[in-house]
C-alpha cells in the first residue's frame, strides 16, 4: 500500500542478525536506521522536534530554523523543514563529510560552517555560533537538539518501543553513542519501564570524555577524532547513564575497519558512528559468558563518507591504514605507481585526454610514462599556455609529448630526506623514479602528512 507522504516513511526500520564478527556465545542485532527516508537515524529526531514545536505554537510555515549539528540531524530536520514549509540554517563544524554538505545544500539549507577545534563556551564553537545567529535572526527558532526534550522523546515513543516489539522482547544489551545524548536518553526511559534489567553498552570514540564519565565520574580534556555525529567533549545534559553498565573507548581506525568489514560480509554501507557503535558492541558479546542477545544501530549510511572511511588515500594521508614500512623514499608516496594507483598519461595521448584524467582525479599535474619510465610531467599550466595559443580546439588534440616539461629532476627511492625537503623548496614536485622504474610522486601535502604522522606516533 503506498504511503501518503515521505514523513511517513520515518521509523519502522527493520532488524537484521549479523554473523561477520567475533561475538562469541552472544548474537549481534542491527537495527538499519540507515533505511530512513533521509539516511539515518536522525530523521525521527528532526520530525519530532518539529512537530512539538508547531504544536507548543512556536513556530510556524515561512519562519527560520536554526541548528547546531554534525549533519545528521540536520538532514533530518532538512527533510521536516521541507516538507512544511520552513526555511532552515545549519552551523556545522568544518571537520564535516563533503556529501552530507553537499546533501544539505542541495535542499536548499543555509550552511554556517564554523571551526571543529574549539570548546564548549568558544565564540566559535558550533553551538554557541548557532544561539548567536539566532539571536540576531528575526522570526527564527533556535532547535537547540541538546536541550531539546522532543529529541529523546523520539526514541522513546518510537526507537524503543520498535527494538522491544521486534525482537520479541527479547533483547538483553543495546550499545549506543552519545552525541546530543537523546537516543541514550529516549531508550534508557522507555526500558526502564518495559525491561528495566537492560544493559546499555556506550561506544565512545577515543579522545572524547564520556567512556572514563561513565567508568569513574571525571571529566578530562577532550581529544580530537575523525568519527562523525558522536562523542563529547561535555556531559550532555540529556544523557541519561543509568542503565549504562560497559564503555568502550574505540579508536578511529578501529571504527572504520569495522564500517570496511560490514560492508564487505554483510553488504551494508554504514556510516563511521556505526563502526563505533558496533565494535563497541562486540567487545561487550566477547566479555560474556552467558548468552546475550545484543542489539546496535547502522545509524547512517555509509553513502554520506565514501571520501573518507571508504576512501583508501584519505585513510593513509590520515594515518588510519597500517602500510609496510620500505625504510626509503617510497613510504611517503601516497599512491603507488605499482599499485596501478598513479593517474598518468603518455607521451603520444593527447592535450584532451589529459586533462579529462586531471579533471576527473582531481589532479593538477601528471607524470608521463614510456612504459614504467617516466618520460615527463605534464601540469595545468602546461595545457593552459597550449590552449591560449593556438585555436583550443586544436590545441587540445595536440600530442602531450610537444607540451610536456621533459627536463626533469629525479630522485631514486633511497636518497635522503633533505633530497626532498629540497626538491619542495624550489616549487618541484618529488619524482620518485630508478634507470628501470617510476615509483610515484611526492606532493607537499604527502610529505606534510609523513611529518604529521611521525608527530603522532
Amino acid at each position: 500500500m503506498p504511503f501518503d507522504d515521505s514523513l511517513d516513511l520515518i521509523g519502522n526500520t527493520p532488524i537484521v542478525e549479523v554473523k561477520c564478527f567475533d561475538t562469541g556465545v552472544s548474537r549481534l542485532f542491527l537495527k538499519l536506521e540507515n533505511q530512513n527516508p533521509g539516511g539515518s537515524i536522525k530523521d525521527r529526531v528532526g520530525l519530532s522536534m518539529i512537530e512539538v514545536a508547531e504544536r507548543q505554537g512556536k513556530i510556524k510555515p515561512g519562519d527560520t530554523l536554526i541548528e547546531a549539528t554534525a549533519g545528521n540531524t540536520g538532514l533530518g530536520l532538512a527533510l521536516t523543514a521541507a516538507k512544511k514549509g520552513y526555511k532552515l540554517l545549519l552551523v556545522i563544524p568544518d571537520k564535516m563529510s563533503r556529501e552530507k554538505i553537499r546533501h544539505l545544500k542541495a535542499m536548499g539549507v543555509a550552511i554556517v560552517m564554523t571551526r571543529s577545534d574549539v570548546e564548549k563556551g568558544h565564540p566559535e564553537y558550533y553551538q554557541d555560533l548557532a544561539k548567536t545567529i539566532a539571536a540576531k535572526t528575526p522570526n527564527s527558532y533556535y532547535i537547540d537538539q541538546f536541550n531539546n526534550p522532543a529529541n529523546p522523546l523520539a526514541h522513546e515513543l518510537s526507537t524503543g518501543p520498535e527494538i522491544w516489539q521486534q525482537m520479541n522482547h527479547q533483547v538483553d544489551a543495546i550499545a549506543v553513542g552519545v552525541g546530543s545524548g537523546g537516543t541514550l536518553g529516549g531508550l534508557t526511559q522507555f526500558f526502564k519501564r518495559a525491561h528495566s534489567k537492560l544493559e546499555i553498552v556506550l561506544g565512545d570514540p577515543e579522545g572524547s570524555i564520556l567512556t572514563n564519565y561513565v567508568k569513574d565520574g571525571s571529566i578530562g580534556k577532550a581529544g580530537s577524532w575523525f568519527v562523525e555525529g558522536i562523542g563529547e567533549d561535555f556531559v550532555p545534559a540529556m544523557a541519561d547513564f543509568s542503565l549504562v553498565k560497559a564503555a568502550y573507548s574505540i579508536t578511529d581506525e578501529e571504527s572504520f575497519n569495522t564500517c570496511r568489514t560490514l560492508l564487505l560480509h554483510e553488504g551494508i554501507l554504514a556510516g563511521s558512528s556505526s563502526g563505533t557503535l558496533i565494535a563497541a558492541a562486540v567487545r561487550y558479546a566477547q566479555a560474556q559468558k552467558e548468552p546475550k542477545r545484543i542489539v546496535t544501530f547502522v545509524c547512517d549510511s555509509g553513502n554520506k563518507y565514501l571520501s573518507k572511511i571508504y576512501d583508501d588515500r584519505w585513510l593513509i594521508d590520515h594515518g588510519l591504514v597500517k602500510t609496510i614500512s620500505l625504510g626509503d623514499l617510497r613510504d611517503l608516496i601516497a599512491w603507488k605507481h605499482e599499485e596501478h594507483a598513479t593517474v598518468t598519461v603518455e607521451p603520444n595521448d593527447t592535450l584532451l585526454t589529459a586533462y579529462s584524467r586531471m579533471k576527473l582525479y582531481d589532479v593538477s599535474q601528471v607524470p608521463v610514462l614510456d612504459g614504467n619510465r617516466i618520460v615527463g610531467i605534464l601540469d595545468e599550466s602546461d595545457i593552459l599556455l597550449a590552449a591560449t595559443s593556438a585555436n583550443p580546439e586544436k590545441a587540445f588534440q595536440s600530442l602531450v609529448s610537444a607540451y610536456m616539461t621533459a627536463d626533469l629532476e629525479t630522485l631514486p627511492p633511497s636518497a635522503p630526506l633533505e633530497s626532498v625537503i629540497s626538491t619542495l623548496k624550489k616549487g618541484l614536485v618529488v619524482i620518485v623514479s630508478d634507470a628501470e622504474k617510476f615509483y610515484g610522486l611526492i606532493t607537499r601535502i604527502d610529505f606534510l602528512n609523513h611529518l604529521r604522522r611521525k608527530t603522532e606516533v
